[in-house]
């Protein structure tokens, strides 16, 4: 991140949608939006060779004064793995692939993005359990328990060094298995094995 940084790379946006309502912590958007991007605003890191070409493209979007060389070094530095930004390894030749990929992009047009109906402001002093708490007071409890939010637990059960199961999930996030079940994706199980075995490493 400090790379990031220090080269005043962009790798977040808030939404310039209009938000129903604003608050001290942040936006409520009714309707949703699409307009928020946030990169690495988590430990989690990129698991996936999907997950890689959007945070590239992501980055190209919102980073537009970068030459094309400067942004493929940006792109060396994301995949070279002990940078930890990627869980696997790159090879030149997938790099130069997925490049390919990127620069085809129509940068025009943003990036497919979930929508999100709440977006919280950096530092907005608000803990996981306070947000929880917004979410469910603005949008219903069904809507708190998502990949995100399963996600997030995910990463505090890692935290306490405890094996991170869809039982200890379900307690996480005081749900039942079956919605985790629901609302767990390939990309988030296979990010729970890693975690798993890299605890168990520790």
């Amino acid at each position: 991140m400090k790379y990031l940084n220090d080269n005043r790379i962009r790798y977040r946006k808030y939404s310039d949608d209009p938000p129903t309502k604003e608050y001290e912590w942040g936006w409520y958007y009714a309707d949703g939006t699409h307009g928020y991007y946030s990169l690495f605003n988590s430990p989690g890191k990129i698991t996936t060779i999907k997950s890689l070409k959007w945070h590239l493209l992501t980055l190209w979007w919102l980073n537009d004064d970068l030459d094309l060389n400067n942004f493929t070094n940006l792109a060396k530095y994301i995949v070279y793995k002990p940078n930890d930004f990627v869980t696997f390894d790159v090879s030149p030749s997938l790099l130069d692939r997925i490049l390919k990929d990127v620069y085809m992009q129509d940068l025009e047009r943003p990036p497919k993005n979930k929508q999100r109906k709440i977006v919280f402001k950096d530092f907005c002093g608000l803990d996981r359990s306070e947000k929880l708490s917004v979410v469910g007071r603005l949008i219903g409890r069904k809507s708190t328990i998502d990949e995100e939010m399963i996600y997030q637990s995910m990463l505090d059960i890692n935290e306490k060094g405890k094996n991170i199961t869809i039982t200890n999930i379900a307690k996480e996030l005081k749900c039942s298995s079956r919605t985790i079940h629901r609302n767990m994706s390939k990309e988030l199980k296979q990010e729970k094995d890693i975690l798993n075995r890299n605890n168990e490493k520790i």
